[in-house]
């Protein structure tokens, strides 16, 4: 089962650095907005866009990025920070520190550049389709690769099943940046599988 977390406080840090990193900006973001800056960070930094108003984010695109680490509530975050302690670690071992971190960004970009096409007036905010990105290579890995032990499948199906019907049943649940961040991670671990596939076989025919 590879999402038990057995590390300790020093052990988790020193082997999971860029997810220890998220989690602490994503704390430290919380914290300042909520208890220092009157919500100030979360309006400049929250994924918008209307219309008639920064049309696709265009006028702001940093919003891509800033709403990944942003985040409404309380019970927001917490969720959030949860699913990133326990989940996002396997993830990192896989990768690699850089590519994780790459991946982590662009899951949650595409989550919300798809949840704006879904339509185009929408604002929210949350770690959520990073997140989703990281159930995505899971996703790919049990389904595509086979290569999660039964235990570790069992509960990637879970969870999505899980958080299939909370993000349709709960009201003002960004379901298109999940489903977004979703697909993003299971392309970018297909992409990620094919390409060390072709250097596998490149390296054989020399």
């Amino acid at each position: 089962m590879i999402f038990l977390r057995y590390e300790s406080f020093q052990g988790y840090l020193r082997m999971y650095p860029v997810t220890s990193a998220i989690l602490l900006l994503n704390i430290l973001a919380y914290a300042a907005d909520h208890l220092l800056l009157d919500g100030r960070l979360l309006n400049w930094g929250l994924f918008y866009s209307s219309p008639g108003d920064n049309y696709f984010s265009l006028e702001e695109p940093w919003r891509y990025v800033t709403a990944i680490f942003l985040h409404l509530s309380l019970s927001h975050i917490f969720y959030n920070l949860f699913s990133i302690l326990v989940f996002a670690p396997p993830l990192e071992r896989m990768l690699g520190h850089w590519k994780y971190a790459a991946f982590y960004l662009i899951s949650g970009i595409v989550g919300n550049l798809v949840s704006v096409i879904a339509n185009p007036t929408t604002a929210g905010a949350g770690a959520s389709g990073a997140i989703y990105g990281v159930f995505g290579a899971y996703l790919f890995l049990a389904l595509m690769k086979r290569s999660l032990d039964p235990n570790s499948r069992k509960t990637v199906y879970t969870i999505l099943i899980f958080g299939v019907i909370y993000t349709l049943i709960v009201p003002n649940i960004g379901i298109w940046a999940h489903f977004g961040g979703l697909l993003a991670g299971f392309a970018l671990a297909y992409a990620y599988d094919w390409y060390l596939i072709a250097r596998r076989d490149r390296s054989y025919r020399r």
